[in-house]
């Protein structure tokens, strides 16, 4: 099977969940959106942390689709940088329980943190403090990181350094792997299109968006963003929420319903997402597969708190897979 490895800002989740709004509106967070916060922030946020319901888990986008590919039992990687504290020890114990092999670089500030305030719609707003893991360079990406992997994905949080992002494009394609994309956030697609559009039409195979980001990036609703992003890379995801996705590579263009699910919280949907779609291109299935299983993963997320899908959950995963790529499914909403 083909090997996968991710890149992403190194996070600790701090998953909130609101009985309201009202801090959102406090600390002026536009619901939704991931607005980038200082040390400040988090600490002035700790003081107030008995004040709500909270949980921990390591994220990161790319960190959150590594993990479940790691489950499906994909051979996965992961490049971050991490701070000497207990939110480091916290992501570096988390990756090796998964059995992905991690490439954690250390940095000088403390370890980055995602708080998610979860609201009662659950909708997810994050405030977050990048810490160490904005402090990964260029020259830290060497050949050796890539050479053994297929495939390359990338958090497009990541773009807050252009020179970054780049070094780990252009090296992964001269290490002759695919590059895997999510656009992350509507907010970050709007402050950085020109240079993603860039890189999408000059090193990108695969883009996940969902509908906002989509829009943002080309100006159309999904099922002609659809057809724009594709004609950029060679295979474009669209996923508008209940309505399931869009996907398009070449002349072939498909819809896939989405898994019925008790939500609780999206956090995670669409990073799971992109691993149950990774998995399925990696076992060379359809397109209508790679989506039915991306759908599956997202479906089981989203019936828990946090990023992560219960280590019993995934037995039954496992099982709806193989069910999926032997007969496909026929029962879901689309």
């Amino acid at each position: 099977m083909k090997k996968i490895i991710g890149i992403g800002n190194a996070l600790v989740d701090i998953l909130v969940k609101l009985n309201n709004d009202d801090i959102l509106n406090e600390y002026n967070l536009p619901k939704g959106s991931m607005q980038l916060v200082d040390k400040s922030f988090v600490t002035e946020f700790a003081k107030r942390i008995n004040e709500f319901n909270i949980s921990i888990a390591s994220g990161g986008s790319a960190s959150n689709t590594i993990h479940g590919l790691a489950n499906l039992g994909v051979d996965t990687g992961y490049i971050g940088k991490i701070g000497l504290d207990n939110f480091g020890e916290i992501f570096k114990n988390d990756m090796n329980k998964n059995n992905v092999h991690p490439h954690l670089l250390t940095g000088n500030e403390e370890s980055g943190r995602a708080i998610t305030f979860i609201s009662p719609d659950t909708e997810r707003t994050f405030a977050t403090y990048l810490g160490a893991a904005i402090e990964m360079k260029p020259d830290e990406l060497s050949s050796d990181l890539f050479k053994n992997f297929d495939i390359l994905h990338i958090e497009g949080y990541l773009v807050q350094d252009n020179k970054l992002i780049e070094k780990a494009i252009k090296t992964a394609k001269k290490c002759d792997l695919k590059v895997s994309l999510d656009l992350a956030s509507y907010n970050v697609v709007e402050a950085n299109l020109n240079f993603l559009k860039k890189i999408v039409k000059d090193y990108v195979d695969i883009v996940f968006a969902n509908e906002e980001e989509a829009k943002i990036f080309t100006g159309e609703e999904p099922c002609e963003a659809v057809n724009i992003i594709s004609e950029m890379c060679e295979i474009a995801i669209v996923k508008v929420g209940e309505k399931g996705s869009y996907i398009k590579t070449g002349e072939e263009n498909i819809q896939v319903g989405i898994r019925k699910a008790n939500v609780i919280d999206t956090t995670g949907a669409g990073d799971l997402y992109a691993a149950g779609f990774l998995y399925g291109l990696i076992n060379n299935m359809s397109l209508l597969k790679c989506g039915e299983i991306a759908a599956l993963l997202a479906g089981k997320v989203i019936e828990v708190i946090g990023p992560k899908i219960p280590e019993e959950v995934w037995y039954d995963i496992k099982d709806e897979v193989q069910r999926i790529n032997e007969i496909g499914t026929a029962n879901w909403e689309s």
